[in-house]
């Protein structure tokens, strides 16, 4: 009896030795590298809402006004979020790639969503001197979320944008 027990309890324990998880799950650094694209600009329209002018005007304001306040802001516009669980959480994840993968240090990174309809404004430690959170929630609920409403998501960037560069100055 108590071989035919022990002969058992072999053959319970050992496949799943053999077949179990580790438990370890996917590296960090593969998770972001297989989630962000390998290069940012200024304007990365992911989600494809904003049209080649649009990209074009709003790449110009982002650039002219890097040169004049010294901050990196860096938009960029997504269909999903996954394998992150929110917008937060996928913005402080990227914010955080660009500073070490790419070498990228945004003062601040703006990540929008139209499908999901969510926009986090994420400051680094150059922006929070700048932008409290109160004042980038009022920029949100006041310049952007209006013209989401409407639509027009190139206006409510714009806006977002320009407010911005006025905190940061």
């Amino acid at each position: 009896m108590k071989k035919i027990l022990l002969l058992v309890s072999i053959f319970i324990v050992l496949p799943s030795t053999f077949f179990g998880q580790s438990g370890k799950g996917i590296p960090q650094n593969l998770t972001t590298e297989n989630t962000f694209s390998k290069s940012y600009s200024h304007l990365n329209d992911f989600e494809k809402i904003l049209t080649s002018n649009q990209i074009t005007t709003l790449n110009t304001t982002l650039k002219s006004s890097e040169k004049k306040s010294g901050h990196k802001i860096i938009v960029v516009t997504i269909s999903s979020v996954k394998p992150y669980a929110s917008v937060p959480e996928y913005a402080y994840h990227l914010q955080k790639y660009l500073s070490d993968n790419l070498k990228l240090n945004p003062a601040i990174l703006i990540v929008l969503s139209k499908e999901l309809r969510q926009i986090q404004i994420q400051s680094s430690n150059k922006g929070l001197n700048k932008l409290t959170e109160e004042e980038t929630k009022n920029i949100i609920n006041n310049f952007a979320i209006p013209e989401f409403k409407k639509g027009d998501f190139y206006k409510g960037l714009e806006n977002a944008v320009t407010q911005i560069v006025k905190k940061l100055e």
